[in-house]
Parts: structure tokens; C-alpha cells; sequence
């Protein structure tokens, strides 16, 4: 089962929506949107970008042991490493060319 995008309004009258996991869990939510038809746009914008995109660390290699609050606030700048789940694109075409009949033969 797929997760689902849940359409609200918030509680400044905006209207966001989120995205849910199978189980109920809240995955995402969205930023606030004047009304619904540009909502209804981020959430195909989401469902357009996020199947392929890639993943970008830009999380320090170690976990710092002192707590934000008690930390000086500096600018930090860190590396931005991009990171491919995999090759989805070589993969979509590989099924694209595939010749007609069941594309889905050998998955299951």
C-alpha cells in the first residue's frame, strides 16, 4: 500500500497537506498555501520531483555531543554531496524500450 497526501487547512486558515506513511505516520508536511488549487499544484509538484530526485548530505560526519542551545551560533559552511539512489533513470528506460506485453512480468 502506497502512502497518501491528505489535503487540510491549518489553524491560520492556510491549507497545507501532508504526506502519510501506509501505517499513519506523518512523513512530510507541506509549507502554507493561499488556497487550494496551489496546493493541489505542490502536491503533483512533489509526486513530479521526488520519484527521481537526488539526495544531498549536508549533515556533519559526527554528531555533536553539546546540546544546539548551549552551542555558540556560527555560520557553518559544509560540503554538499550528492547522492544517487540509484539509477532509476537507466532503469525507466530500460522499461520504456522494453517491447509491448506485461512490463511487470519477472517482479513479481
Amino acid at each position: 500500500m502506497a502512502g497518501m497526501f491528505e489535503l487540510f487547512i491549518d489553524a491560520e486558515s492556510y491549507f497545507r497537506f501532508r504526506l502519510t506513511a501506509p501505517d499513519g505516520t506523518v512523513m512530510a508536511v507541506s509549507k502554507a498555501f493561499d488556497n487550494k488549487n496551489a496546493a493541489v499544484a505542490g502536491i503533483a509538484a512533489v509526486r513530479e520531483y521526488a520519484g527521481m530526485g537526488l539526495i544531498a548530505d549536508v549533515s556533519p560526519t559526527e554528531r555533536r555531543a553539546t546540546p544546539p542551545e548551549a552551542r555558540d551560533v556560527a555560520v557553518q559552511v559544509r560540503e554538499v554531496r550528492r547522492i544517487p539512489a540509484a539509477d532509476l533513470h537507466a532503469r525507466s528506460r530500460e522499461i520504456h524500450r522494453a517491447p509491448s506485453g506485461s512490463r511487470w512480468a519477472g517482479a513479481v
